[in-house]
């Protein structure tokens, strides 16, 4: 069940994940390329969770940035939660924070972020976001969001 994340201070969301059979490698614990998915999977819930649709719905973007900084491994036994928020916004970007922990334990399994750029498919080209999208988000999250200063290309927002 997808719940405020009460218990991690700042975060808008905790989306459960299920480690699967396939996520763990020859090493007995999850992949590092599977983090990503959990992260993807996140944002899939947090746009459910505003009540706003993607693709190419209200909320049209391209993934320009993603890392992940690994703190612990997580195994089979591990039941994760994916704690998740917008952390800035830019000009034409914004970023998602993650927090990934066992939600036994509290153990900080990974921390991650990516970085999105609004898009515009028709005329395939970058956009601002939308001051409304940002006042929802803002609303959805409770607490002020900030918005960063314009950032050289491959930056941060």
């Amino acid at each position: 069940m997808v719940t405020p994340a009460k218990s991690a201070e700042g975060f808008a969301l905790a989306v459960p994940i299920e480690v699967r059979f396939k996520d763990i490698d020859a090493m007995g614990h999850v992949n590092n390329a599977v983090y990503f998915t959990y992260f993807e999977n996140a944002r899939i819930v947090y746009w459910r969770a505003l009540g706003l649709s993607r693709p190419r719905g209200e909320v049209a973007y391209v993934l320009a940035r993603a890392e992940c900084d690994f703190k612990s491994p997580a195994t089979m036994d591990d039941r994760l939660v994916c704690h998740t928020r917008i952390g800035a916004f830019g000009r034409t970007s914004f970023t998602f924070e993650f927090l990934l922990r066992d939600e036994i334990s509290s153990r900080v399994v990974a921390r991650g972020s990516t970085t999105q750029v609004m898009f515009d498919y028709e005329a395939r080209s970058t956009r601002p976001i939308e001051p409304a999208l940002k006042e929802a988000i803002r609303r959805f999250e409770g607490r002020p969001i900030p918005d960063s200063p314009s950032a050289p290309a491959g930056a941060r927002p």
